[in-house]
């Protein structure tokens, strides 16, 4: 099965939104079958085959997120981070800021669903598969 190291390995490759597609592909290789990532710590919970899943520890102190969800602004900043103009600290803010409790990535999917407090849906993607 994977390891959080595996992860934090394919994970630095990633310097903004535009080099997600291939993150996904990475840690796919590794048996990640789907993971959640919350905006408050940046912990992720990673799940594998089996039952099998592992807790990241927090990344970053503790962000308020927003009670209310704010999707037009949110959507504008998700755009400027998938398009490169943002790093990770930055897109935590926003997600923070604009209501984003947390995402569920799916790899068999390849959706990413952005969730508030409450656990409703704010936006679901397809990502994007790349060669």
């Amino acid at each position: 099965m994977f390891t959080l190291d595996a992860i934090k390995a394919a994970h630095s490759k990633v310097k903004s939104g535009a080099d997600f597609p291939a993150y996904i592909r990475d840690v796919a290789e590794l048996g990640v079958l789907r993971y959640e990532t919350h905006v408050s710590d940046g912990h992720t919970v990673y799940y594998g085959g089996g039952d099998f899943s592992l807790a990241s520890p927090p990344t970053h102190a503790a962000l308020q997120v927003a009670e209310h969800p704010d999707a037009g602004g949110f959507n504008e900043a998700l755009k400027s981070h998938q398009d490169g103009q943002t790093d990770y600290p930055t897109f935590l803010q926003d997600c923070a800021r604009h209501g984003v409790d947390k995402w569920e990535v799916k790899l068999e999917d390849m959706t990413c669903t952005y969730l508030d407090k409450t656990g409703r849906q704010i936006l679901e993607e397809s990502i994007p598969q790349i060669g």
